[in-house]
């Protein structure tokens, strides 16, 4: 049986730091991000959700990487460019 090669998620912003976007498995699901990154996202502002896929690559992250921290730890976190 294949691995599934697609994962949707739901990515926010906050007010506190421009560039600085959480990706979550699922809308309003913040149970598996910690509370010291959480911190950083006092009224995460729902910015959309995305079907994210190998085959199509994210504009500042590696997509593969995304999805993998999404699969194990349930977030990934995009840090503002430098």
């Amino acid at each position: 049986m294949s691995e599934k090669k697609e994962v949707s998620c739901a990515i926010y912003k906050t007010k506190k730091r421009d560039g600085l976007y959480l990706y979550v498995k699922e809308q309003d699901d913040f149970e598996d991000v910690p509370p010291e990154v959480m911190k950083q996202f006092p009224e995460p502002e729902h910015v959309f959700d995305l079907e994210l896929s190998a085959e199509r690559p994210l504009a500042r992250e590696d997509v593969i990487k995304v999805i993998s921290n999404l699969k194990t730890q349930g977030f990934h976190l995009q840090m503002p460019p430098k």
